[in-house]
Formats: structure tokens, sequence, C-alpha cells
């Protein structure tokens, strides 16, 4: 599994920061946050993977959160081709390697998959 990078919002200090020596211990990079608002200012740095927030943070605004993770830009959208060859590589490491049950989830013949496997370099 690849390291996440992880903000960390509210709850108690000493819970807070044994979350975050396991996390790091796993090899993830954890960034804290004591409330909301500095949350939100966080969230104004881009990367983040995951968000782990206490919901019983008093003062949390959940618009307000939801404004702050929306993108507000819209980038390229991926071509179909580099959609598929991350589909069926995501489909690939799910199944462990099995060419035969990734073909079968992603409702295509095993020749089909192999032959797409070799187009993408998924080798």
């Amino acid at each position: 599994m690849r390291a996440l990078h992880l903000l960390l919002v509210g709850g108690d200090p000493q819970d807070r920061a044994e979350l975050m020596a396991t996390l790091r211990g796993a090899g993830h990079k954890v960034v804290a946050a004591s409330d909301a608002a500095a949350a939100v200012e966080a969230l104004g740095t881009p990367g983040f993977d995951l968000l782990v927030l206490d919901l019983g943070l008093p003062e949390l605004s959940l618009a307000t959160l939801r404004h702050a993770l929306a993108s507000t830009e819209v980038g390229e959208p991926d071509s179909l081709e580099a959609a598929e060859r991350r589909h069926i590589a995501l489909m690939l490491r799910y199944t462990g390697g099995n060419r035969r049950r990734a073909a079968h989830l992603l409702g295509i013949s095993r020749s089909t998959l192999l032959h797409k496997v070799r187009k993408y370099g998924l080798e």
C-alpha cells in the first residue's frame, strides 16, 4: 500500500497524538488540525488523500468544510484509454493478478483482458 497524506482534525489531544504516531509509524504523512478553522486552513494546501474528522467538534460547520473540500479548479478529464488502463490496473491489483477473475469482474473475456494488458504494458 502506498503512503497516504492525511489530515487529522479534532479529537482529544492525547488521542490525536497517539493516532498520529500510529499512522506515521505505518509510513503515512499526517498533518493535524485541532479545530475546524485550522482544518479549513490546512485544506487550502492540495494533496490530501484522506480526511479523518471528529464529527463531535462543536464549531464544525459542514457547509464550510464541504466548500473547502470542493475543488474550484476542474482539471482536464482523462482520455478513455487512460481511464481504461487505470481501471484494469486497479482490478488486477484487487484480484492479486488473477486475470481470469479480473476479466470476469470487468465483464470481458480473458483473451480481451490479455490483449488490453499487453496494449497498456501492464504485464
